[in-house]
């Protein structure tokens, strides 16, 4: 085995939970694991050991994980995951570690750690796998939300006659996004403007318990309402949804609405939300004509095959570049597939979106916005 092992920093106050994790870590040929009790001793490993790779507990005495985050950015930028309860609070700090540059995140099992530590393991060896590919250079150099110099308002001069909302819609813009992805989309939704005319449905992988918080997170931000789907919904104009967190979107046809609704999450994909379910079902709603698919940094290949597909049947693809994926996997898959219409930095996606819709609402404006027969 002459390749470099990846060398994996647990920093947890819990020693049965230190226990446990070097023992997962140490099962993989290619980890070698050291540990830290508090943010403190982590910031003193990580000059001394320089670890590839940094899980981070959130709660601990002496500097909790979020200090120790902002150190370990500050000091010597490495890929961190964030291993968390799900409680709301926990929750919460925990998608602030995402915007301080955390890239994934993994909830700490409930009950009896002993008990129940196997439930995380396969998650917890991919994401920190996918965790020690990332470029941590690419998420310092993006913006934080706050910074975002100027949010459109609108599409159109507000002469322009409003569109009467019937709950039809004319298209659909999907988003799938996996690792480091929180970061990226606070870049790239708060740049769409009030009177974006299409719905936006976003698939962040990421665990149950998170995606509510991280909904409301981003309507903080952004122009445009920001939900969680979590029952069925109907799909409308210039609303961003967020799929459930551990479930799957499914997307239906009710009449001359769209409807989104969390569905369990189905056992043969590897991946949840799935971003594979979400396209594939999107086509049985619209044409493809109609749909703009975005897909952004992450590892594996999730909704690869879908978007592609939406892009031989006539939709729009984008690939976010190698320039800003924080892990270029997802993207890379869809590019090399030649699934994606346009390859772009996170960036610029948002203008080639309002690009997109000012074309379409052009092109589609003589004709019916959904065609009835769905």
């Amino acid at each position: 085995m002459g390749s470099k092992k990846i060398k994996v920093l647990v920093v947890d106050d819990s020693a049965l939970m230190r226990r446990h994790l070097t023992t997962l870590f140490g099962e993989q040929e290619d980890m070698l694991t050291e540990t830290a009790h508090n943010g403190k001793e982590a910031i003193a490993k990580l000059m001394e050991w320089e670890p590839d790779v940094i899980t981070l507990d959130v709660n601990m005495p002496q500097m909790d994980g979020l200090q120790a985050l902002a150190l370990i950015m500050a000091a010597r930028p490495t890929p961190v995951v964030m291993v968390s309860s799900i409680t709301r609070v926990g929750a919460m700090a925990t998608l602030e570690a995402l915007a301080l540059g955390a890239v994934d995140v993994v909830t700490k099992p409930e009950g009896t750690i002993s008990l129940n530590i196997g439930s995380i393991r396969d998650e917890l060896i991919v994401k920190t796998r996918a965790a020690a590919s990332a470029r941590l250079g690419k998420i310092t150099q993006q913006p934080a939300v706050d910074a975002v110099p100027q949010r459109p308002r609108r599409l159109s001069p507000p002469t322009a006659a409003a569109p009467v909302d019937d709950g039809e819609i004319s298209g659909m813009v999907l988003i799938g996004v996996s690792t480091g992805g929180p970061k990226t989309l606070e870049l790239i939704l708060p740049q769409l403007p009030a009177d974006f005319p299409h719905p936006v449905v976003v698939v962040q992988h990421m665990p149950a318990g998170f995606t509510q918080s991280f909904a409301e997170r981003m309507d903080r931000y952004c122009v445009l309402p920001v939900q969680e789907v979590h029952a069925a919904m109907p799909l409308r104009a210039g609303n961003i949804y967020i799929a459930r967190g551990g479930a799957d979107l499914q997307l239906s046809r009710r009449k001359s609405l769209v409807m989104a609704t969390p569905r369990p999450a189905d056992p043969a994909v590897l991946w949840h939300p799935s971003v594979s379910v979400m396209v594939r079902s999107a086509m049985d709603c619209l044409p493809a004509s109609h749909l703009t698919g975005v897909m952004l940094t992450g590892m594996g290949y999730d909704g690869a095959d879908e978007m592609t597909q939406l892009h031989q049947h006539g939709g729009r693809t984008i690939a976010e570049s190698e320039e800003t994926a924080i892990v270029f996997g997802m993207p890379m898959e869809l590019a090399r597939r030649g699934g994606a219409s346009i390859v772009l930095p996170a960036h610029a996606i948002a203008s080639q979106l309002i690009a997109w819709c000012q074309q379409g609402e052009k092109r589609h404006g003589a004709q019916e916005k959904c065609h009835a027969g769905y």
